[in-house]
């Protein structure tokens, strides 16, 4: 368990614990609120007060707001960090580099609220981050609120398949996460429309759904998508789903997604896309690389890029998307200033106190990215020797049933990595 201790208003950490109060890891986290001031149930976080370790700023609750979710999201930290709502914690998250949701309406009372983001001296998680610089300065991304009804859409997937060799178009599922936050039974309805780039509609439907208190189930529909509108690297095309959720009569969500469609899997180590074998020519890069420099590499002839561990913006996955530049995701783990040692002392990797670390790092890189259709592959991490926690974590992701590779480069030949031939 992670113990804190409060010392003039920072925390010493003093053990690792799993994060809590922190909502699922999702690829649309924060996709419906417009935070540009066009949207009345989205505010954004700009007035922090920065002291220390600790980032303190003020919200209001509107009575517009009284009976919707205040949900707070942070698109990244620098480390490991307690959320604080009216000087009481609320939450702790244990992985600064994805983004994330938090709940705060348990907690949050109409009118003015304070609110605290507070880093432990030192970072607990700080064996498990070597890419750092030796800079001890706390930074905070981008931070804002949101008002959602209390049965919102709360993530999207989407899962592709050719039925047969000879077909000339892709099966399309497309899942819509929908959750509850009421504590009785509430029905909603769901009203989806997917379109093709020109703005043809391509399905249309909605769909009544009944939850209980405090659950979620996933709507699901299928579409025929044919392959002149198939995503890939030379034709980058994406579709638009557009999602409207009704209350009572009155609509009360709606959001906006750009799904891209095409299969990928592998064969004895070659990826193919859209059932073709593609040859990939990989460039490590930094998750904050610009337009101008991916445009550079792919001059270069470069195809491929894997994400160095560290924060990488929703914003960098949809440039991808756009340009048709494959990526492999790295979870944020690179514990090299451990050295290679597997004994008591040694690498993380095969520390199990740092198990669930692990564990939460891949999945959450893994939600996070899994809707992009650039994303051709997960890494589990980099630098970081090997061991039970690796092992473990392999086996994990593997429930997800996904189709694209699970890999690690620095797995020295060992069963803990999926096959994927680069140049």
């Amino acid at each position: 368990m992670l113990l804190f201790s409060a010392c003039c208003g920072a925390l010493r950490a003093q053990e690792y614990v799993l994060s809590y109060g922190r909502e699922l890891p999702a690829a649309c986290v924060g996709t419906s609120a417009q935070t540009d001031g066009s949207d009345p149930y989205a505010v954004p976080l700009d007035g922090w007060t920065h002291e220390g370790s600790r980032f303190s700023t003020t919200f209001s609750v509107p009575f517009a707001w009284i009976g919707r979710q205040v949900m707070l999201h942070v698109e990244h930290a620098s480390a490991d960090y307690e959320v604080r709502v009216n000087g009481h914690a609320v939450a702790y998250d244990s992985n600064g580099s994805a983004p994330a949701s938090f709940n705060l309406t348990r907690a949050a009372r109409e009118g003015v609220n304070s609110l605290e983001i507070v880093f432990p001296e030192p970072s607990v998680v700080a064996p498990l981050e070597s890419w750092k610089t030796s800079s001890s300065v706390p930074v905070l991304g981008r931070t804002w609120l949101e008002s959602r009804p209390a049965m919102y859409v709360r993530d999207v997937t989407v899962k592709t398949r050719r039925s047969n060799p000879s077909d000339d178009f892709l099966m399309a599922e497309v899942g819509i996460v929908v959750k509850s936050c009421a504590l009785n039974p509430r029905t909603s309805r769901i009203f989806y429309e997917l379109c093709a780039p020109d703005g043809t509609p391509v399905v249309v439907g909605h769909e009544d759904m009944t939850l209980d208190m405090r659950r979620e189930d996933t709507i699901r529909f299928l579409a025929r998508i044919p392959d002149s509108l198939q995503w890939s690297a030379a034709r980058p095309v994406l579709h638009t789903l557009r999602l409207k959720t009704q209350y009572e009569g009155r609509m009360v969500e709606r959001s906006e997604f750009r799904p891209g469609f095409r299969t990928v899997g592998t064969n004895n180590g070659v990826l193919s896309v859209n059932d073709l074998p593609v040859a990939l020519r990989v460039c490590e890069v930094r998750p904050d690389i610009g337009a101008g420099e991916i445009e550079a590499l792919r001059a270069q002839g470069y195809n491929a890029l894997r994400l160095s561990p560290g924060p990488a913006p929703r914003s960098f996955f949809e440039l991808c998307d756009r340009l048709g530049v494959y990526l492999i995701v790295t979870a944020p783990i690179d514990s090299s200033a451990a050295g290679d040692s597997r004994r008591r002392g040694g690498n993380p990797s095969n520390d199990p106190a740092w198990l669930g670390a692990y564990i939460e790092r891949a999945e959450d890189s893994y939600h996070t990215a899994k809707f992009h259709p650039s994303v051709i592959a997960f890494g589990l991490a980099r630098r970081s020797a090997n061991g039970i926690n690796l092992y473990e974590t392999y086996l994990n992701m593997k429930r997800f049933d996904e189709p694209r590779p699970f890999v690690y480069p620095d797995a020295a030949g060992e069963w803990n990595s999926d096959p994927l031939l680069t140049e």
